[in-house]
């Protein structure tokens, strides 16, 4: 089993613009509104990596920085884990319809960005860190994979740890076939050891189950469907009404986690 604590949250997604923000909706008082979000200009990073950056990575930012905010954990000190769940979609429909054209000319920065860490190389630039970094993708089930990894990392490595989801919607033609109509964001800040601003005691294990935790408002339920990112809104949940669970992230292995959250 594997044992750390939830120590700060960021979030980002059309009708919950930042945890303090959804704290209402999240706790059921407060009807779920998709109102779009605005654009995001990164503050940490560079002016000429700003001007590179894309809509994934300034989403990954805005989640990160906004957890930042919310510690005074350096990041330069934490381990991290980036997760989403097929990269930056916008910059592989760029390459490909290049790769269409005559000429088949790649921009350097689209070929910069197409890598699947480009949103970790950025972090590890803006904020100073050497510390281990994976950037993984496991399709719809990259929010539990991304939580499992960056669980182990916690623990096995004894540093505080930070875990970042992101998706946002795929162009056409692309979208047409891998359907996401909705951006989702979340990061994590997860030590192996609680603290005084400890939100939530988490404990991992395996389980053998098909079926995955759920939410009680349909709003919110369409919105967990909608991005792979958003499977973790049963966690963020429970964390914004202070309460104890068990969830399950059914994964397509068949081999499941169930989450054993403790408020703190």
């Amino acid at each position: 089993m594997l044992d750390c604590y939830l120590n700060a949250i960021g979030l980002a997604a059309p009708g919950l613009p930042g945890w303090p923000a959804s704290a209402a909706v999240l706790q059921g008082q407060a009807a779920y509104e998709p109102t779009p979000l605005e654009k995001y200009k990164p503050e940490l990073l560079p002016a000429n990596e700003r001007r590179r950056a894309t809509e994934l990575v300034r989403m990954a930012f805005r989640v990160s920085e906004e957890l930042m905010s919310a510690t005074s954990v350096p990041m330069a000190d934490c381990a991290s884990v980036f997760a989403s769940s097929g990269g930056d979609y916008p910059i592989i429909d760029q390459i490909c319809r290049s790769l269409c054209e005559g000429e088949r000319l790649v921009s350097p920065t689209q070929f910069h960005n197409s890598v699947h860490n480009s949103a970790a190389g950025y972090w590890s630039i803006a904020t100073g860190s050497r510390q281990p970094s994976t950037s993984l993708s496991a399709y719809d089930d990259s929010f539990a994979v991304g939580l499992l990894e960056a669980m182990c990392l916690c623990q096995q490595e004894q540093l505080p740890t930070l875990l970042v989801v992101y998706d946002i919607q795929p162009p056409y033609p692309l979208g047409g076939k891998r359907l996401i109509p909705a951006e989702f964001g979340v990061a994590l800040l997860l030590t192996p050891s609680a603290s005084e601003h400890s939100l939530a005691h988490l404990q991992l294990s395996a389980i053998n189950t098909l079926a995955s935790s759920t939410q009680a408002q349909p709003a919110l339920e369409a919105l967990r469907l909608a991005n792979p990112a958003a499977r973790s809104l049963p966690l963020l949940e429970l964390v914004a009404q202070g309460r104890a669970g068990s969830l399950v992230f059914a994964c397509a292995n068949q081999q499941s986690l169930q989450l054993q959250v403790q408020p703190c």
